[in-house]
């Protein structure tokens, strides 16, 4: 009890630069943490929605029939946003044109420009991370030099220096660099495992698009023939 009682005298001790910096430095993780749960859900579910979605697709069904249960849903992402994306480009010009490389040209735009966006989606919050990461030991650093300068320049005023009379500050100070370690070390952990998750459904995606295009490649170029 005694230590966390002189672990606040300190913190409310502080320099009120060496008070911003903490505050700053805790702003900064409980963000974090709030994107890290937030982020964890969201890959989460896109990795499910991605696994369902293609054993859907891969059972057989018929692709009109599988657009228009796609269609009926107020929103879609992942796997089916392209889905959707590419059978509706397809569709719209297989009707106006029968050349199978306008018609597959077209619907590899709309597809990419989904995943695009679909990739955009699940990045997000992983740059404010990465900054958190990067910075945040600095900002600590920044507290921690400051804290310690103060010290010594009042060290400097008194004739006869203890280390009584030096060790709060330079305690308070590096309690600067322990928090920025706290907020930057969970970001740095979670932006790299979140970027691999990433990179591992975009990659499911590009997988997809391909195949997709590939079927539906052979559908026009059927038409064409035929």
């Amino acid at each position: 009890m005694a230590g966390e009682i002189s672990i606040l005298h300190l913190l409310l001790d502080a320099s009120i630069v060496v008070q911003a910096v903490m505050l700053i430095l805790v702003g900064m993780s409980v963000t974090s943490w709030a994107m890290i749960f937030k982020r964890k859900k969201v890959l989460k579910e896109a990795l499910q929605d991605a696994r369902k979605f293609e054993d859907r697709f891969w059972s057989g069904i018929d692709l009109s029939k599988l657009y228009a249960e796609v269609s009926a849903r107020q929103q879609v992402d992942g796997l089916e946003s392209l889905f959707k994306a590419g059978f509706k480009e397809f569709a719209r010009l297989h009707k106006s044109s029968r050349q199978a490389t306008a018609v597959m040209d077209g619907t590899h735009r709309a597809m990419r420009v989904g995943l695009s966006r679909e990739v955009e989606r699940l990045e997000q919050d992983l740059p404010f991370l990465a900054t958190v990461g990067s910075i945040s030991p600095y900002i600590g650093l920044f507290g921690t030099v400051w804290g310690i300068m103060n010290s010594f320049i009042a060290l400097g005023a008194v004739q006869q220096a203890t280390l009584a009379m030096v060790a709060p500050g330079i305690a308070e100070a590096l309690i600067a660099t322990a928090i920025g370690l706290f907020a930057a070390i969970p970001a740095v952990i979670a932006y790299n495992k979140f970027s691999h998750q990433v990179e591992q459904l975009e990659s499911s995606y590009v997988n997809f698009v391909e195949e997709f295009a590939n079927i539906l490649h052979r559908q026009v170029s059927s038409g064409e023939a035929a």
